[in-house]
């Protein structure tokens, strides 16, 4: 097998993946970052002007993994109240395999000034596309908007708790409810 050698730029991008998520956004230096990925200073600004931009870029990425690891989980679901209790059970499946990190997204958002438009839209974006998705699902705005909030509640809770269990009471609570 040959070793693929990973380029700096997709260095950098890992490197500072692996930090946000461990340290939060505010916490991880740019000198962290081009040491661990192991770049020149110069080369880390070729790619990125700013922490900002690096910042953008990760935010980017995650948005497409995060929601192809929501299609995935939900694919093989057809009625409406599955598809439902499926994309939380998602949530749980991500608690598992990130050690209960929550969602970056608000996490960077806690971290940043209100007056950061770029990451701020940035964020909007992923949430407003996550609010599609419920009413996609649905197809009624009033249920699919109660449905996100749960789901935005059941991250939040269970990522303060380290624990499932809001996961485990939304679901019950869309199973009574949800036909």
């Amino acid at each position: 097998m040959i070793n693929k050698v990973i380029k700096p730029k997709e260095r950098i991008l890992i490197t500072s993946t692996r930090l946000f998520h461990s340290q939060g956004y505010n916490s991880t230096g740019i000198n962290q970052i081009i040491k661990e990925a192991k770049v020149a200073k110069a080369t880390m600004y070729e790619h990125f002007k700013s922490k900002d931009e690096l910042a953008i870029e990760f935010l980017n990425r995650r948005h497409l993994f995060w929601f192809n690891e929501l299609q995935k989980h939900t694919k093989n679901k057809v009625e409406l109240k599955e598809k439902i209790i499926s994309s939380f059970e998602f949530i749980a499946s991500m608690n598992k395999n990130e050690n209960f990190n929550g969602c970056v997204f608000l996490n960077i958002l806690s971290e940043i000034k209100t007056s950061n438009k770029l990451i701020l839209t940035t964020i909007q974006k992923h949430k407003s596309d996550l609010r599609e998705y419920f009413f996609k699902i649905t197809n009624d705005k009033k249920i699919s908007d109660l449905i996100y909030i749960l789901f935005e509640g059941a991250i939040i809770e269970s990522q303060l708790y380290r624990d499932n269990w809001p996961i485990s009471k939304s679901i019950n609570f869309l199973n009574n409810y949800i036909k």
